[in-house]
């Protein structure tokens, strides 16, 4: 059990459900709760980073990409504590069990009312976990082409975030575009800093991330062009949203602005990554910046819902003045 722990690496995890929070929270925020939905569509998220960190294990495991050189913490199958054809049984497993999770998330969310959305959304399901496993299963493996960055911005970032927000309103807002589009830039940073590191062992396997392609001094350029494009996006969705929600236009609402207390800790890992010189260093940046996003995730999700409480509390109030 600790050998399958480890090999699902639990330290991804909290990134994965980002861009759910925000969605699931922005929705709710906006009167229309349904925990039903939030609780499959977390598991859903979880399931499918747990099985893309196996696909992931078994893909560079096979292939030889997990040796020696590498960098980070040693992998199930390259170390020998589970085997190929274990971590194999243990993708389909996943599989299965991820698709019966979003048959059910699914489900709660148009019933038998909107047979087109719930056919799209399937389709969406079945597309994510096949991409889960051929980021670095197979010889057309996209992960080694240097495909890896658009499947997590389109998947963790997008999907994610507007998928589930689309699940509880039927539309999408277009406001949640600009906070959606940051959470994926900043799990695309998260997967930069893991090329970045493995530049040197993935170079030598033939494995093209973009940072083998671009070399190490360009994907520093890139990684700061992810990071602070994110945190501005998050500046100017609470920017609009204050503007265009808030009953006050003339009142700045510094609520919303509270996902800014972890721009701290992502100023200080643009300074770490800035002054690198030995790319091996930079292993203990990736749990640093993927918690920073959970943290912009929850605190925006959390102003939300103080957000709109307010407003609904001011409405009741008012109307209850206007009775009396």
């Amino acid at each position: 059990m600790k050998h399958w722990i480890e090999a699902a690496r639990v330290r991804t995890l909290p990134l994965s459900v980002s861009g759910i929070i925000l969605g699931c929270f922005y929705a709710m925020s906006q009167a229309r709760p349904n925990w039903k939905i939030f609780a499959f569509a977390m598991s859903t998220t979880l399931l499918l980073q747990i099985l893309s960190n196996f696909a992931n294990d078994y893909g560079d495991g096979v292939k030889g990409t997990d040796n020696d050189d590498r960098v980070g913490p040693k992998r199930a199958i390259q170390s020998g504590v589970i085997s190929p054809q274990a971590m194999k049984r243990a993708m389909i497993l996943t599989s299965i069990l991820t698709m019966l999770s979003a048959v059910t998330l699914i489900y709660f969310s148009f019933k038998k009312t909107n047979p087109v959305y719930s056919l799209f959304f399937l389709t969406l399901g079945a597309v994510a976990v096949a991409s889960a496993i051929r980021y670095t299963v197979g010889n057309t493996a996209y992960g080694y082409r240097g495909y890896g960055d658009v499947f997590v911005f389109v998947f963790f970032g997008l999907v994610s975030t507007l998928g589930v927000s689309f699940m509880y309103l039927k539309e999408i807002d277009s406001f949640l575009i600009l906070p959606a589009s940051a959470i994926g830039l900043l799990s695309v940073g998260v997967l930069n800093l893991n090329n970045m590191r493995d530049e040197a062992s993935d170079r030598k396997v033939g494995k093209n991330t973009i940072v083998v392609k671009i070399g190490g001094a360009k994907a520093k350029v890139y990684h700061y062009f992810l990071v602070v494009t994110a945190m501005m996006a998050m500046l100017v969705f609470a920017f609009l949203f204050d503007w265009y929600k808030d009953s006050d236009p003339g009142y700045i609402n510094f609520d919303i602005y509270l996902f800014v207390i972890a721009y701290v800790p992502l100023i200080k890992h643009l300074r770490v990554v800035y002054n690198n010189k030995e790319p091996r260093l930079l292993d203990p940046e990736l749990k640093k910046l993927a918690i920073s996003t959970f943290l912009i995730s929850v605190l925006l999700s959390l102003s939300l819902i103080y957000f709109f409480t307010d407003i609904v509390v001011q409405v009741v109030n008012a109307t209850i003045n206007h009775f009396n």
